[in-house]
């Protein structure tokens, strides 16, 4: 199956991000992190090299530029994500059942769960092309297909959520603050994003950039008094941030440099 153009970018830019942080990284660990051969990885380096943004040698490749120097406000945003994704993936154990949103953000966790048995609980279509850990099971809620972001949603997406539980959520956003709470530029998404943080047991995390800090959007998913954590970068506002603590949130900040 072809995959979408956003997904192959998704991966080259993980690939960037991989080497930018991993120094001296071979093709074949690379293709064993992203779960793909060792020939899509050469494609993806090939692909980087005729950017001009990486060299390639015997079993790998460096980045040309630093980070700062080297990427564009689109690759920031990517890296930022990963890195928020990556973090986020650590506080996932063996046998946890968790939500997962529409966020693009949220369902980059994929990539990142290892070599561990996971339910993942989702209403977002792209699940499907992720490359993922074979240990990880895949459950759709269905419901009326809304694009682009191929999100599922509408009362038949609601009524299945109805009926299961996770015990962890990883929900992302279109803002955050501690007055306003988790808010969505989508109304369609409002329902499900508050039924899966009611249906989680445990513990409800939010995933988001920095430029989301701070910024309320038009439909309010949650209460911050729901939200036990937000995984963001550390180029997020430090008085919002700090607002957020006031409200009881945990704030893990990330460097995608680190």
């Amino acid at each position: 199956m072809k995959r979408p153009k956003n997904l192959v970018d998704e991966r080259r830019n993980q690939v960037l991000f991989e080497l930018s942080t991993t120094p001296g990284i071979k093709v074949e660990e690379l293709a064993e992190r992203l779960n793909v051969s060792a020939l899509t990885i050469r494609r993806d380096l090939q692909y980087w090299e005729d950017q001009n943004r990486i060299s390639r040698h015997y079993g790998g490749a460096k980045v040309l530029e630093t980070f700062q120097e080297s990427c564009n406000i689109n690759d920031l945003k990517e890296l930022r994500k990963n890195a928020i994704a990556k973090k986020a993936a650590e506080y996932i154990e063996d046998g946890d059942t968790i939500f997962i949103n529409t966020s693009s953000t949220a369902l980059l966790l994929l990539k990142y769960i290892k070599n561990k048995r996971v339910n993942v609980i989702t209403n977002n279509a792209n699940a499907i092309f992720v490359q993922k850990d074979n240990r990880i099971s895949v459950l759709l809620t269905g419901g009326e297909l809304r694009e682009p972001k191929e999100a599922m949603v509408g009362e038949f997406a609601y009524n299945n959520l109805v009926r299961v539980s996770a015990n962890k959520a990883f929900l992302g956003c279109s803002g955050i603050t501690a007055d306003v709470g988790m808010t969505t530029a989508v109304l369609a998404e409002v329902a499900i994003n508050e039924l899966m943080f009611q249906q989680c047991t445990g513990l409800r995390f939010v995933l988001a950039e920095s430029t989301k800090i701070g910024h309320n959007h038009s439909f309010v998913s949650s209460a911050i008094s729901q939200v036990d954590f937000l995984i963001t970068d550390n180029a997020a506002n430090p008085e919002a941030t700090q607002k957020l603590r006031d409200k009881g949130v945990k704030i893990v900040q990330v460097s995608p440099e680190t």
